[in-house]
């Protein structure tokens, strides 16, 4: 099957991103939990986070650390802690978008997460009402866009604050 521009071109990442910030919430509403490490597991997402679903859709959240300095500005504060975004993973120097399975084309995008885990992105992570609470006067409309991804686990492991993220090349 010939490869088109447009394929070649979204295969071509170089770009290594790098895990910044891992968090998990032990409950809905909880106040996430810092951690340094945590297994990632196919069926729950990360142990230890109140994830339950079923349709393992977003098993993982991942927002770009860029971002959170976007949304800083747009409402004129120094710096947005991931914590009030209630993402688990902050990821830096990689596009997450880059990630999206582009139309048309077959077969899944994956991404890696350190030497073990495999994330597949499921869609974007638009934000909620409580972005508002939680960042004060217009903070949902600053997420709007910056919301970052959800993701289902392909295979599981232990990921670690500092471990590469890239895309895992077809």
């Amino acid at each position: 099957m010939a490869t088109t521009e447009k394929e070649k071109l979204l295969q071509t990442l170089p770009q290594i991103g790098c895990l910044e910030w891992i968090s998990v919430r032990p409950h809905k509403g909880a106040t996430p939990v810092f951690l340094q490490e945590v297994r990632v597991q196919t069926e729950n997402g990360l142990e230890g986070d109140h994830y339950q679903g079923s349709s393992g859709k977003r098993q993982v959240t991942l927002i770009q650390a860029e971002h959170l300095e976007v949304v800083a500005r747009i409402l004129g504060k120094e710096s947005v802690s991931p914590l009030l975004t209630r993402r688990n993973l902050v990821v830096s120097g990689i596009n997450l978008l880059a990630f999206a399975q582009p139309e048309g084309m077959e077969g899944k995008r994956q991404f890696s997460i350190g030497e073990e885990v495999i994330l597949e992105m499921t869609g974007t992570c638009p934000p909620c009402h409580q972005m508002e609470e939680n960042l004060g006067p217009g903070g949902y409309n600053a997420m709007l866009g910056h919301g970052g991804i959800t993701a289902r686990v392909i295979r599981g492991g232990i990921i670690r604050k500092g471990d590469a993220v890239k895309l895992v090349q077809s």
